[in-house]
């Protein structure tokens, strides 16, 4: 078992969650990404999300410290 922390899979959302409220809630990032950003993002993450568990060796899970 691996720690949460070390699943790329748990990153990838995080950080697409980051950016999808930041973009919400203060609508900053808009200047700087491109109109189509958005829709690669629902198309995309899907994508990376099914190849991320594809590879998945590990299952999370308590460590011992």
């Amino acid at each position: 078992m691996k720690a949460w922390y070390k699943s790329k899979t748990l990153w990838v959302n995080m950080v697409a969650a980051m950016l999808m409220a930041l973009e919400a809630g203060t609508g900053l990032l808009k200047p700087y990404l491109a109109e189509t950003f958005w829709v690669a993002m629902a198309v995309g993450l899907p994508i990376i999300n099914a190849v991320l568990r594809i590879v998945t060796t590990q299952a999370l899970g308590k460590t011992d410290a």
